[in-house]
């Protein structure tokens, strides 16, 4: 029997994905991105998901692409890696930023290339703390891709963005923790049990206002201030008209928990 390579289990309003290649240290195949987009398509329109956590089997949570799928073929032609960006990789990275629901990163291991590319991408990054992210693809003589050169910068800013590229050293989950890079570096046996309690809490939280929330900050890289005021406006109108602000404000007054939609 064929082993899965995407796991996916559901919890109480938690879908987590599991890429799953342990052996091979979950490099991406193309079936396994394939897979990957379809689950985090089906999941922004499944009522019942309210929460994604992405994460990896075994030692290492990706080291990217596999590169047994890109090398030349018998007559030496190579394969086009703009189009392996284009039509396989940013689609998953538009699905991420794209969920109008939380996609949080449970980071288990090492994390190259399009493996840390895929995690920056998501809303809330955490990673044990024997984690790495490594950008390496200077060593193979190519450039960022999957998002990395637009997220790495906006979080830690040009000079330690270059550094990291540049030289592709690894670096560690506490340090990606100081630097803003990851919420937060969690010990190994506890980052599962962790992420899943945080991700169960946002489940139960008001999902569209978590949508208009990240559409905000998504927005604000390149709106100017004016711009952003009136975008902030429009959606607080939304949220205060939604019955999920109507249940949070009773439920103040009444002294209870809220039970959002």
């Amino acid at each position: 029997m064929a082993q899965e390579t995407l796991l996916k289990e559901q919890f109480d309003g938690v879908l987590r994905l599991t890429l799953n290649r342990p052996d091979k240290l979950n490099a991406l195949t193309p079936e396994m991105r394939q897979e990957l987009l379809t689950a985090l398509k089906d999941a922004h329109d499944m009522p019942e998901v309210r929460t994604v956590i992405l994460t990896g089997s075994g030692r290492a949570f990706c080291t990217g692409q596999d590169l047994n799928d890109i090398l030349p073929d018998s007559a030496g032609e190579k394969p086009d890696l703009g189009d392996v960006l284009t039509q396989h990789y940013s689609p998953i990275i538009h699905a991420i930023r794209q969920m109008e629901k939380p996609v949080l990163c449970a980071v288990n291991g090492v994390a190259t290339g399009a493996g840390a590319g895929l995690a920056f991408a998501c809303d809330m990054v955490f990673a044990a703390k024997s984690a790495k992210f490594i950008h390496a693809f200077s060593r193979l003589g190519l450039v960022p891709g999957v998002g990395a050169s637009f997220h790495l910068p906006r979080m830690v800013g040009e000079v330690r963005a270059k550094g990291l590229m540049l030289t592709g050293m690894p670096l560690t989950a506490e340090r990606a923790a100081d630097w803003g890079l990851i919420w937060e570096a969690i010990a190994d046996d506890q980052l599962q049990g962790e992420v899943l309690d945080i991700a169960t809490g946002l489940a139960k939280g008001p999902t569209s206002a978590y949508a208009m929330t990240k559409h905000l900050i998504h927005a604000s890289a390149d709106s100017t201030l004016e711009d952003q005021l009136v975008r902030e406006a429009e959606m607080q109108r939304r949220a205060g008209n939604s019955e999920n602000h109507t249940e949070g404000l009773n439920a103040f007054l009444e002294k209870r928990s809220p039970v959002f939609k």
